[in-house]
Order: structure tokens, then C-alpha cells, then sequence
């Protein structure tokens, strides 16, 4: 019988050099497992593959070693396990998120939450090239947000209240980005210097600091066979149906503008950042 190579690859079953053997990617939503799902994968591992897994750059698990003969079996077990198989080819890859603000206390918005929710709405949804979404939870970057065709990045918006403020200088000492100056009279904010990294919020003992989270946003950063950064195109974003207004365009804009097999970078790049930003700010303005 004819193997259909493609599909099984679709499905996350990847050929390695041993013939007839597959390295299977896992699905993992923002570098989250549980320890019943690690113990499926586990047992699978030992029963079907030679007893290891590899952790991939993308916070993803493969399990190598995996046999033609065993592909029903396994992914029958997994499923039983509550394991899900991931994806490869042209289409929107594993979503990657740090620990974000419900662990870390760097952190400014919810990672895995929307990490989630982006896994939901778009993952292995088919386009002209793999497509790679990141969410890093401040401006200590860990994820590497402008590594991805599209980073979310954690933010805050903040503004200083008087009242409760003691001029302790803490924020002053703080901020790292020059943004902050105290007089006898209060503290001067320069916002167009500001980064949006919250620590003033974050460090202040009297709560003289107001933070509102929200999305920064990067496209086109690809770290492959080119190298470029994701670029910002748009102010800080509060409104998560904002945020997924322009996600929606900018994975319609892929789809328009590029050619197959073509990164979201370079179909940028051709199409014209110009044209590609006028379509991110209808978006996000809807």
C-alpha cells in the first residue's frame, strides 16, 4: 500500500533518516502539559518509540523512533491520554507563551490564556507557509516575541496619581528608560520615552502608579533560513477583539499577498510595509 507521506506529516508525524520511522510532534499550547499528560506521553514513548522525547525550540515535544506500523496506534492512544498530535507544512504552528502574570511576577497579561485562545481560532489553519504566533509577557521579552510572523507582547500603560504618592523616588530609580524625573512637586513623566514595562506600577509601595496591560504587536519576524525582527506597526493595544481583528488581517494579508511557500516576511516586504500597515491600522480601529 501506498504511504501518503504528506499527510502523515500534516499530522505531525515527521520522517526521520531511519527508514520508516517517524519523530512525532506533540501539540503544546504556550509551553503547558500537564503531568497526566507527560505520563501518556511517557508511556507512549517507552511502549512505541525507545524510551525518550525531544524538548524543540518552540517549547514543543517530539517523540522519535515511532514506527509506520504503530502511527494508528499511537495516535489512538494518545487521544485516549489526552494528548494531541501537532502539526507541520503550511499552516499555523504550536503557539508559544513565558509564564506571563499569573506566575511571574515581571508578567503584565494573562500568556497562556491568550495563548489559548489563539491556539482555538487559528492553530493549523492553512496558509501559504507555516505561520509562528509567540506571546512574551513584559518587556524582559523571554519568548522572544519579534522572533515570531506575529509577537504579543505584554504591556502597560501607566500614569502617576499625586495623592498617594510620597515622593519616595523608587519609580524614579526604576525605570530604565529615563522616563521618569522627580521635582519637589511630584514626578515628571516622559511619555514618549516610556517602554511600557510597568515597573513603576510594579514597584511603587503606595500605589501611586496606575497600570492599564495591554498587546504590543510585532509581524514578519522570521529567525530561519533569513533572519529579521518583527516590526511594530501599532500603538499598545487594551482590547483583546482588537487584537484579534488584527490578527485575523494580518493572516488575510499573508493569505492575499503571498506566494506559495513564501514567508509572511517576504510577502510583506513585496506587497510594501506601508500598504501592510493602512490595512493593520483598519483593524484595529474595526
Amino acid at each position: 500500500m501506498e504511504v501518503d507521506y504528506k499527510a502523515l506529516k500534516d499530522g505531525g508525524f515527521m520522517r526521520q533518516i531511519q527508514k520508516d520511522h517517524f519523530s512525532l510532534r506533540l501539540k503544546v499550547v504556550g509551553g503547558n502539559l500537564t503531568a497526566e499528560q507527560f505520563e501518556t506521553i511517557a508511556a507512549i514513548s517507552r511502549k512505541y518509540g525507545k524510551g525518550t522525547v525531544h524538548l524543540t525550540s518552540r517549547q514543543g515535544v517530539e517523540i522519535p523512533f515511532i514506527k509506520l506500523a504503530d502511527v494508528e496506534a499511537v495516535k489512538a492512544e494518545l487521544l485516549a491520554g489526552g494528548v494531541h498530535t501537532g502539526v507541520c507544512g503550511p499552516r499555523v504552528r504550536t503557539v508559544t507563551a513565558c509564564q506571563g502574570s499569573a506566575i511571574c511576577p515581571s508578567g503584565c497579561i494573562d500568556t497562556h490564556g491568550l495563548a489559548v485562545e489563539i491556539s482555538e481560532r487559528y492553530f493549523g489553519r492553512q496558509l501559504p507557509h507555516k505561520f509562528k504566533f509567540g506571546v512574551t509577557g513584559c518587556m524582559n521579552n523571554c519568548l522572544k516575541a519579534e522572533e515570531n510572523d506575529l509577537g504579543v507582547k505584554g504591556g502597560y500603560t501607566v500614569a502617576w496619581r499625586k495623592e498617594p504618592c510620597t515622593l519616595c523616588g523608587v519609580c524614579v530609580k526604576i525605570c530604565r528608560e529615563g522616563a521618569l524625573a522627580q521635582t519637589e512637586d511630584g514626578i515628571l513623566f516622559d511619555e514618549g520615552k516610556c517602554n511600557y514595562c510597568g515597573r513603576c506600577v510594579k514597584s511603587c509601595p503606595f500605589d501611586a502608579w496606575e497600570g492599564e496591560p495591554g498587546y504590543i504587536l510585532s509581524f514578519g519576524g522570521t529567525f530561519g533560513n533569513q533572519i529579521a525582527p518583527g516590526k511594530a506597526v501599532l500603538p499598545i493595544l487594551h482590547d483583546k477583539e482588537a487584537l484579534f481583528r488584527v490578527s485575523d488581517a494580518a493572516l488575510a494579508f499573508f493569505d492575499k499577498h503571498a506566494n506559495a511557500s513564501e514567508r509572511f516576511r517576504v510577502a510583506i516586504d513585496r506587497a510594501g510595509w506601508d500598504a501592510f500597515a493602512r490595512e493593520m491600522e483598519e483593524a484595529y480601529h474595526g
